[in-house]
């Protein structure tokens, strides 16, 4: 099985990646660190900020691994903000069936309720060297981007509207 975690910034995808690790003891991928040690090595010019481009330019690397982790019969997590909206069409149905799909992305609401928060559990998992200080415009905005991309491909979107813990509760049940 391959679980796809992607979804807008600060909204606990690494942190749920790290939970499924714990609680199915599937390995992870985080597509953060290829990023970097892409950039780090010289082998891209690209820097964190090119979002765009590096989905571009990663994700046909993280398909052709999820597709060599499918037909090696390994379970894998893969988690990062570097996956297409029309990621399925990089799939036959053969693939797709071993694939779930997670999309985390908060509400306005929750982000208005919760940003003191929000900021507080960025470094819970990772120290973030290029995050820059976000204001609630900027992560309502970051999430609208997910909420609306993925919806024009049909995708569902784990919308985190009350309580975080419940939400990454019910996906971990979710198996």
């Amino acid at each position: 099985m391959i679980i796809l975690i992607t979804g807008a910034s600060h909204t606990g995808k690494t942190r749920l990646a790290q939970r499924m690790l714990e609680e199915y003891k599937y390995p992870y991928l985080s597509i953060d660190h290829l990023k970097m040690g892409l950039i780090r090595s010289g082998k891209t010019d690209l820097t964190p900020e090119d979002d765009a481009a590096l989905t571009d330019y990663l994700w046909p690397i993280v398909r052709e691994m999820i597709k060599t982790a499918i037909e090696n019969r390994q379970n894998l997590i893969v988690e990062g903000c570097y996956i297409p909206f029309d990621w399925r069409k990089d799939f036959d149905e053969q693939y797709l069936k071993s694939i779930r799909f997670v999309c985390l992305a908060m509400t306005d609401s929750f982000i208005d309720a919760h940003i003191d928060e929000i900021r507080n559990h960025a470094p819970d998992i990772e120290t973030r060297l290029y995050d820059v200080d976000f204001t609630s415009d900027s992560l309502k905005e970051d999430n609208h981007y997910y909420i609306n991309g993925f919806a024009q491909y049909r995708e569902q979107v784990m919308l985190i509207d009350t309580d975080f813990e419940n939400t990454i509760k019910t996906i971990l049940e979710n198996k």
